[in-house]
């Protein structure tokens, strides 16, 4: 009986995680997409200078706010 019922528990166990996605976690933003979007946002704003420091901690709250979970 014990046999079964741990065929059972592996049986549930499996049809449990087949049916679970597991999380896709994001990745981080590299430099290179960080340095992307910043100079998107220093073209965006007519090529301004003097916003290079704004530009990049912009971009860096932008593409990595998903990932601070």
């Amino acid at each position: 009986m014990a046999k079964a019922k741990t065929e059972r528990v592996k049986t549930i166990a499996t049809e449990n995680s087949a049916r679970t996605p597991r999380p896709s976690w994001p990745e981080r933003a590299t430099e290179q997409d960080i340095a992307r979007r910043a100079y998107e946002l220093y073209t965006s704003r007519g090529c301004e200078a003097g916003h290079d420091i704004d530009d990049w901690l912009q971009a860096e709250r932008e593409l990595n706010i998903d990932a601070e979970c």
